[in-house]
């Protein structure tokens, strides 16, 4: 675990530097989220993207690029640490590896497979870095956008 992260030191190490969303929500979600990440040593940052018709405005929770695992690793800790309060947490079980070895796996379901369209190839999760739908994602947007 890295040393805690002040606010302001995050914002000011992440002002010049390119940063990618992790997480959407409400803005109360993402500042907690955010103050566990500075908790453990990851420079985030919270932002709310101006006001758009349709879907809503949510606040994003933007990271460098190269700790998004370790925000999936907290929030991943947070959701075990719940599971186990209620008494209903799984036994740990890792993923495992099943492809060519060529590509690296999924660390969703573990396929190891040449991405489709920037996505694992079983679940479909987003793995690269290519520019999301149109479409915020929700049920009443279709792929064209929101509106």
């Amino acid at each position: 675990m890295s040393a805690p992260v002040a606010v302001n030191d995050a914002l000011e190490s992440l002002a010049a530097l390119p940063l990618v969303s992790c997480l959407a929500g409400s803005l109360a979600y993402v500042k907690e989220v955010r103050d566990k990440c500075l908790a453990v040593g990851i420079p985030a940052m919270a932002a709310a993207p101006t006001a758009s018709r349709g879907c809503g405005t949510k606040a994003h929770l933007l990271v460098e690029s190269q700790d998004v695992p370790r925000v999936a690793a907290v929030l991943d800790g947070e959701w075990r640490a719940s599971l186990e309060r209620e008494g209903v947490a799984p036994p740990r079980l890792g993923v495992e590896a099943h492809g060519d070895g060529e590509h690296p796996p999924c660390p969703a379901c573990g396929t190891a497979a040449p991405l489709t369209d920037g996505a694992c190839s079983d679940c479909g999760l987003q793995l690269d870095d290519a520019p999301a739908a149109a479409g915020c994602g929700t049920s009443a947007c279709g792929p064209s956008g929101c509106g």
